[in-house]
């Protein structure tokens, strides 16, 4: 079992409960990573479900979630031949942290009948940047859990040179070694800097929602992550996360729903 396995384990305590340990290892300075935390609650899902994949999960971000014990609670909408859908709560407290709606189904290793190329090109990770090692002092826990090499031209705000668009890329893996799956996948969709951070913005950038489709298993090695947004105004931004495995297939889609830091 790897560090992160670990950290998004799941124990069974009935069959509408799951008891979790929500890792300080994953946080943003002080937040934990929504991905992360939706890995979690979908570890809970998968395992209550007589299918295999979670390949539609819509989550609504209530509240910050701290590091610590929590529950996973589970109410089974629906249970079908190709498809299973649940309501998963994250609970501390007796308080609800996040709200979901899980579809699970099983997915075959099969070619697409039909796919779209990339929305956008990446270098190869030799003339990518990484991002400098946070201040220890930062709470910024996550980078150390993860391998993010950048398309140089999305980070030019670290320098005080934002494109002016809102766009991140990447390459990604986890800093153990592990070939990637949904759970891994549920983080990645999460992890790249606000795409509004290209665009001028900074600060901390709350998600309130943010729905992802798995749409392939991914194959072993790195992926590629390729964001980008629509719109940003009155305080709102939106934010799209392609990931594309090595073998150059589309594994998951996101679309989220976040405030526009302050600071």
């Amino acid at each position: 079992m790897t560090k992160f396995d670990e950290a998004t384990r799941a124990v069974r305590v009935d069959e509408n409960t799951y008891d979790v340990l929500l890792d300080p290892g994953y946080s943003i300075g002080g937040p934990l990573n929504g991905g992360y935390l939706m890995a979690v609650l979908l570890r809970a899902v998968v395992d209550a479900s007589p299918h295999e994949h979670p390949v539609t999960t819509s989550a609504q971000f209530l509240r910050v979630a701290a590091p610590g014990p929590a529950q996973v609670r589970l109410e089974q909408l629906k249970e079908g031949r190709t498809a299973a859908m649940t309501r998963a709560t994250l609970i501390q407290g007796g308080v609800s942290f996040i709200e979901t709606l899980v579809t699970t189904a099983t997915l075959n290793d099969v070619a697409p009948d039909w796919s779209d190329g990339p929305s956008a090109a990446m270098p190869p990770i030799e003339q990518c940047l990484r991002l400098p090692a946070p201040d220890p002092e930062s709470g910024m826990t996550l980078n150390a859990q993860m391998e993010l090499a950048f398309d140089p031209p999305t980070i030019g705000w670290l320098d005080g040179n934002p494109s002016g668009r809102p766009e991140t890329r990447a390459h990604f893996r986890l800093a153990e070694p592990q070939d990637p799956d949904p759970y891994v996948l549920a983080m990645a969709v999460d992890v790249l800097p606000p795409v509004v951070f290209s665009a001028g913005a900074r600060g901390w950038a709350p998600t309130v929602d943010l729905t992802w489709h798995l749409r392939a298993l991914p194959a072993p090695g790195w992926l590629t992550l390729l964001g980008s947004g629509r719109m940003i105004g009155d305080g709102w931004f939106d934010e799209d996360v392609e990931v594309w495995d090595s073998a150059g297939r589309l594994v998951a889609q996101s679309r989220q729903l976040a405030r526009v830091g302050r600071g």
